[in-house]
């Protein structure tokens, strides 16, 4: 499978997901088998200031390859200059274009979803980033910004014709925010419409149903994004699905805390222990999603400041849930 001349090793892919697809974690999902990590959305602005928080955001450890940098704005010349900047920082292989994002704070700006409300300006930021580098740029959006105006067919051929690699769509409008179903009838129909590797995303959370929305939609990839939180072995069970071969159980919950404690190691190592654990509270806690008896660790884990606090909440864990 191809996006432009980057060559993926394989069909499943992990969505950028802010808070939540920072380095370590990308690692661990390619480790499960991811085929291609992108970076959590990073401000074309923020960029084009200096700001270092997003120039962080854009960090790809060595070996993490093929990757992807995803950027949000919503002017052209601002765009391809932030665009540039992206790639200088990261080495990424792919530049991606979001123009999905539903949260209130982004759209306002006019940037994500909103730029499904103008798709002649869309055309013109794809077309600007096109020009401003030399790797592949692709597009994320969703089926349209409310049941009244879906245009993610007509959406998707303009972002073909000014010049992306790929899309992805996200089956849902702006409006349902991750309510309700995703439209994979919808997807199909984008698929058809174009030429360009099409990516489906939007309820996927098995094995099984990563398979069904490719046979479904006739899709190249599928992104997988919810349903890995605290579940990277997703990206195994995908893939197996998809394959054809019986899917491998998921990880003993000694093994699964393991992996969660070394994420937040390998982030700390980056970031900083205070940073680290910041971001553990709202992380760890999905590790323990669906385990019996669980609510008062994951209580503990919310609330951790340091290394130390982390090690010692897991090993009562393995301990007394196991």
């Amino acid at each position: 499978m191809k996006i432009g001349a980057v060559e993926l090793p394989g069909r499943v892919v992990l969505a950028p997901m802010a808070g939540v697809t920072d380095f370590a974690f990308r690692e661990l999902c390619r480790k499960c088998g991811a085929a291609l990590t992108t970076t959590e959305m990073v401000s074309a602005r923020a960029l084009t200031y200096g700001d270092q928080k997003s120039r962080e955001l854009l960090y790809l450890p060595e070996g993490e390859k093929p990757a992807a940098v995803q950027i949000f704005g919503h002017e052209p010349d601002i765009m391809a200059e932030a665009a540039k900047t992206a790639v200088d920082i990261s080495g990424a292989q792919l530049l991606d274009i979001n123009m999905g994002c539903p949260v209130g704070k982004i759209v306002k700006s006019g940037d994500g979803s909103a730029l499904m409300k103008n798709a002649d300006l869309a055309a013109e930021i794809v077309a600007a980033v096109v020009e401003a580098v030399q790797i592949p740029v692709t597009v994320k959006f969703r089926k349209g910004w409310d049941n009244g105006s879906v245009n993610a067919v007509d959406f998707a051929v303009r972002c073909e014709k000014a010049g992306a690699s790929g899309i992805t769509v996200h089956g849902r409008t702006r409006a349902q925010l991750y309510s309700g179903r995703a439209d994979w009838d919808v997807i199909r129909e984008v698929k058809r419409a174009v030429s360009i590797p099409v990516t489906a995303n939007g309820d996927v959370f098995s094995g099984k149903d990563a398979a069904h929305i490719l046979r479904y939609t006739g899709c190249d990839l599928v992104m997988i994004g919810r349903g890995c939180f605290g579940d990277p072995w997703l990206f195994a069970r995908a893939n197996a699905a998809i394959s054809g071969v019986p899917e491998p159980p998921l990880p003993p919950l000694k093994e699964r805390m393991d992996a969660a404690v070394s994420q937040i190691e390998r982030l700390a190592e980056r970031k900083g222990e205070r940073s680290a654990c910041m971001e553990a509270r709202h992380q760890l806690p999905w590790y323990l999603h669906g385990v019996p008896y669980s609510g008062s660790y994951r209580q503990q884990m919310v609330h951790v400041e340091t290394l130390e606090d982390i090690r010692r909440i897991v090993s009562r864990i393995k301990c007394e849930l196991q």
